[in-house]
């Protein structure tokens, strides 16, 4: 502790000296001790390296590769997916995207994909994470392109405007049988790009924005690049929305999220969908309800089409919520006159339907099979006649065995889905039967309105529902019969408008082209019926109520004549 100064005394003096004498055999002795202290402490610390390291052995058998990995302060390698890996792996289905351009695919080995006019193997791709960029390179591959460390801005030799470049094809030096070569030489994109860029007489006379502009059309056609990621309502709407809008019926993405939000779609919920969408209205509402709940869809003709919904890659686990019911037996699912025969009479016309083309086809395969056998029979003329004949005669009677083999496995396979088939569609006709449904969702081409009049009834009071069309004249017919119908209240009928936007610097604007419209929207809510209409009396006094409020008031009268004078 500081103290303050003080005359040292002669006492103090003495025990100064026997304090630097008492050090001094201190240090003389702390050389072999410290060498004790030294030698004790390695030892614990090599017990206890030990014990780390053995307990690091243990977690490493044990499967724990965290333990395992702070010991060796190594990256851990390639772990087996799981059911919560960003990782992509065989079977999956992924979404191609380039510039604006999507693809939906499903990853297959030695699978031949083509994609904006390039042709590639999906095989590179397994292992790794959605997002990953790719280049396609020779013989189809396809290498993780890795991201180049972009140089210091340096400033760029451009000029002040365009007004003295002229477009008469002569600018560029390099010929098309020049890129060629370079393309057949195996040349990068990004090399043939500099090399425009090098051999243009006007690029150095260009503004700064188009050379930006430039170099990002050549980028686009001569450097295959492609990202993997993974599907979503989202992306997948605006692919559809972009390559095959009829699928769709003209359903833009804006308009698919309103129906979802309108129609209160979350986890847990009792929803009904009739929609012939390609399946992107069941898929988004898959997706958004997370495999919690049910959704029972109403299908016209054979059977449900599902091309979208597969393109998601669900679980197994999401499907066992989602039901199918035929629309033509809703009418007698209202009245009271469904049963189970009417299903089990169906599949049987369809099963027998099919199994007639099944032998017709199977029929002509033999046949055309036996012919081939006879003609490499004759054609072969080393074997004896009477083998030739022993062959030839032989040869169908097995195969009819093993086809007959086969088509009993068919026929039973066949038996075994359509009975599951039909078990499901009596568990959404008990589940519709309830009434007690939390929203209902109409996206198709036929007319909106027999169909929302008869799907309402399915539905619980003060639950949504949403109805879409490409054109707002069948809805304004379903709004009006809504109207009288009752049971209803706050209808809305809507068009979203939506417009693209370009974002770079110094050059935000709208872009010139966008959509014409996306399709109407019909919303509204369900409430319980009352005994209004069904008692005279009531409607009487009703209607003069309104005679009462749609009358002028006499006083008002009164005034109008002063008001003119």
């Amino acid at each position: 502790k500081p103290c303050g100064r003080r005359k040292p005394s002669g006492g103090s003096d003495r025990k100064a000296e026997a304090a630097r004498s008492t050090w001094g055999r201190c240090r003389s002795e702390g050389s072999a001790s410290s060498r004790l202290v030294v030698e004790r402490l390695a030892e614990a610390t090599a017990e206890h390296e030990g014990r780390g390291a053995g307990g690091r052995r243990d977690a490493a058998e044990a499967g724990d590769p965290l333990s395992s990995m702070e010991g060796s302060g190594e990256l851990p390698g390639p772990q087996p997916p799981h059911p919560g890996d960003h990782r992509i792996r065989d079977g999956d289905f992924v979404v191609l995207k380039r510039e604006d351009v999507f693809k939906a695919v499903q990853v297959q080995r030695r699978k031949k994909v083509t994609f904006e006019k390039q042709w590639f193997y999906l095989d590179n791709v397994i292992g790794h994470s959605y997002g990953t960029t790719f280049e396609v390179t020779n013989g189809g591959s396809l290498q993780p392109k890795k991201k180049k460390e972009e140089p210091a801005s340096e400033t760029k030799e451009a000029g002040t405007d365009n007004r003295n470049i002229i477009d008469d094809g002569k600018s560029q030096k390099l010929t098309q049988d020049d890129i060629k070569a370079l393309k057949d030489k195996g040349i990068k994109g990004e090399e043939i790009v500099q090399q425009l860029i090098e051999n243009s007489t006007t690029f150095r006379d260009k503004t700064e924005f188009a050379q930006d502009k430039y170099i990002k059309k050549k980028k686009k056609k001569y450097e295959a690049i492609i990202t993997v990621v993974k599907p979503s309502t989202r992306i997948l709407s605006i692919m559809y929305y972009a390559r095959e809008p009829g699928k769709i019926n003209h359903m833009r993405y804006d308009t698919l999220a309103q129906m979802l939000t309108l129609g209160n779609v979350r986890a847990g919920n009792k929803m009904i969908v009739m929609e012939t969408c390609a399946g992107l209205v069941l898929g988004a509402m898959m997706e958004r309800m997370g495999g919690f709940g049910s959704i029972i869809q109403l299908y016209p003709g054979g059977g449900p089409v599902r091309a979208a919904t597969a393109c998601f890659g669900f679980p197994k686990s999401f499907l066992s919520g989602l039901y199918d019911f035929p629309l033509n037996k809703v009418d007698s699912l209202l009245n009271g006159t469904f049963s189970a025969e009417m299903l089990s009479s169906e599949p049987k016309d369809g099963a027998s339907a099919e199994e007639s083309n099944g032998t017709l086809e199977e029929k002509q395969t033999s046949e055309q099979e036996n012919e081939d056998n006879v003609a490499e029979a004759q054609e072969s003329h080393h074997p004896p006649e009477q083998e030739t004949m022993e062959i030839v005669s032989q040869d169908p009677d097995y195969k009819e065995s093993k086809e007959r083999g086969s088509k009993k496995d068919y026929i039973q396979e066949k038996q075994r889905r359509q009975e599951e088939q039909r078990k499901r569609h009596l568990e959404a006709a008990a589940l519709l039967s309830e009434r007690n449904s939390d929203g209902l969702i109409v996206a198709s081409r036929f007319h909106p309105t027999p169909l929302l009049l008869s799907l309402l009834d399915f539905v619980a009071p003060s639950r949504p529902f949403v109805v879409y069309c490409q054109y707002k004249e069948p809805l304004l017919e379903c709004y009006t019969k809504l109207r009288e119908r009752g049971g209803v209240i706050n209808l809305r009928l809507s068009e979203t408008w939506l417009r693209n936007y370009q974002v770079l610097p110094d050059r935000s604007h709208p872009k010139l082209l966008m959509s014409g419209g996306g399709g109407y929207l019909l919303s509204g809510f369900t409430v319980a019926m009352d005994n209004l209409k069904a008692d005279p009396s009531l409607k009487s006094n009703s209607s003069t109520l309104e005679s009462h409020k749609t009358e002028e008031p006499a006083a008002k009268k009164r005034k109008c004549p002063e008001s003119d004078s």
